[in-house]
């Protein structure tokens, strides 16, 4: 159960505040664990569930935005962490986006929203399609209403049918000219790649998101060719579990428009679809930077949006680079950008130049890790297939439609 949930800035203001139970939680844990923040560094952030001298926390960042819930009973930390992320993608949905501003510009929807999402500290109602009936997305027309009007409310007066039904992510009765169903499976690669081209880490983390929009009460089943190389699966409340535990098969009635319906991670991948190549010598005052990027594993579809991202290490005066493909930008805290675009097929991208050291230093001791962003439409890396989607309980005929999608995640080559 929890008991309360606050909302800090990255500077530690307290933006909001909802108390839960009739316990009432004092501010005073959030300059503690501010404090802590501040004195451990970023590695405090990372922890999920942070013990307290009075109580636990649990805690996600969201652009910036800290969403941090207190408890001082027993209970699974993973419900509150879930909650907290289900509440931080409520809001982007929402307000179409997170940061400051946004939540302090709509501090009555936000309440609202917590409001229905979750009864005396247990979670609720947490479906985005749901809450839409309960409470009207912000917009220009219900804020001028509200300063002509003085009601500032945007709940509405007649509770959503699904509330009470055996499917509360489904709005009842619903009608569509058309039945259509879109499956995509969008996947992140992260990499950890040392300067010789050695691969030390890669793993591949996905979801399948779905665009349903499908008139009464359908029923599908999605299966894979090859389930047995999915690992960490999650799914969306609607996924019945026990024909996924017998047979790998995905059974659910969708919610209507778009939701996330499983994630998963896939360990242990042997191959990355590209290879970046840096050298780095130092002598006498200056460095000589060289890169080299290109398709190592062809995946068979056009490599899009590659750019390279690097940190130069403070003791470096100035920088002079350039490449043969693309442009690079230098910023004035010495971040730089290699921006490639689309690799050619009849040279690789290269980037070269020198790097002017400050006085007094003849080498460079630091090295900077390189940072490569990309993506790849039509295809997903990690192998895993669509095997077919069947419907049920449907009218008319539907459409299906499928797709697929490869970018970087945390995708690093370390040139140490």
């Amino acid at each position: 159960m929890l008991q309360c949930i606050f909302l800090l800035s990255d500077s530690g203001e307290v933006m909001l505040e909802k108390q839960l139970t009739g316990h009432k939680v004092d501010r005073s844990i959030c300059a503690w664990f501010w404090e802590e923040a501040i004195s451990q560094g970023d590695s405090f952030k990372l922890l999920p569930v942070i013990a307290s001298p009075t109580h636990y926390l649990f805690q996600i960042v969201r652009e910036g935005v800290t969403f941090l819930a207190c408890t001082q009973v027993e209970m699974p930390p993973l419900m509150g962490i879930e909650f907290l992320c289900r509440v931080a993608d409520v809001l982007v949905d929402y307000l179409g986006g997170l940061n400051e501003d946004l939540i302090k510009d709509n501090f009555v929807i936000v309440y609202e929203l917590l409001d229905e999402m979750i009864d005396n500290g247990f979670p609720l109602t947490t479906e985005p399609n749901i809450l839409r009936e309960m409470i009207a997305p912000p917009n220009i027309v219900s804020k001028m209403l509200s300063v002509v009007t003085g009601n500032s409310s945007n709940v509405s007066n007649t509770l959503p049918g699904a509330t009470a039904s055996c499917v509360p992510w489904r709005t009842a009765d619903l009608k569509h000219a058309s039945n259509e169903v879109y499956v995509d499976l969008v996947e992140e690669m992260d990499a950890i790649i040392s300067r010789d081209g050695i691969l030390v880490k890669c793993e591949i983390y996905g979801e399948v998101q779905v665009n349903s929009h499908l008139s009464g009460l359908p029923d599908l089943t999605l299966s894979f060719a090859n389930p047995s190389i999915l690992n960490d699966v999650r799914f969306h409340p609607c996924v019945r579990f026990r024909p996924w535990e017998s047979n790998q098969i995905l059974s659910f009635v969708p919610p209507d428009g778009e939701f996330k319906l499983m994630s998963y991670r896939i360990k242990k991948l042997k191959h990355t679809p590209l290879y970046v190549r840096p050298q780095l010598t130092s002598d006498a005052g200056t460095s000589r930077l060289s890169v080299l990027v290109g398709i190592r594993d062809d995946p068979g579809k056009t490599i899009d949006n590659v750019t390279v991202h690097f940190q130069l290490p403070p003791c470096v005066a100035s920088a002079d680079l350039t490449s043969n493909h693309g442009t690079v930008n230098i910023l004035a805290d010495k971040t730089c950008s290699w921006s490639i675009g689309r690799i050619p097929k009849d040279k690789a991208p290269s980037m070269s130049g020198t790097l002017v050291l400050e006085s007094g230093l003849e080498r460079l001791h630091v090295f900077p890790t390189f940072r490569v962003d990309f993506k790849i439409m039509g295809v997903a890396l990690s192998g895993l297939q669509i095997d077919k989607l069947d419907l049920k309980n449907l009218p008319s005929p539907p459409y299906k439609g499928f797709r697929a999608l490869t970018r970087a995640g945390e995708f690093e080559v370390y040139n140490e």
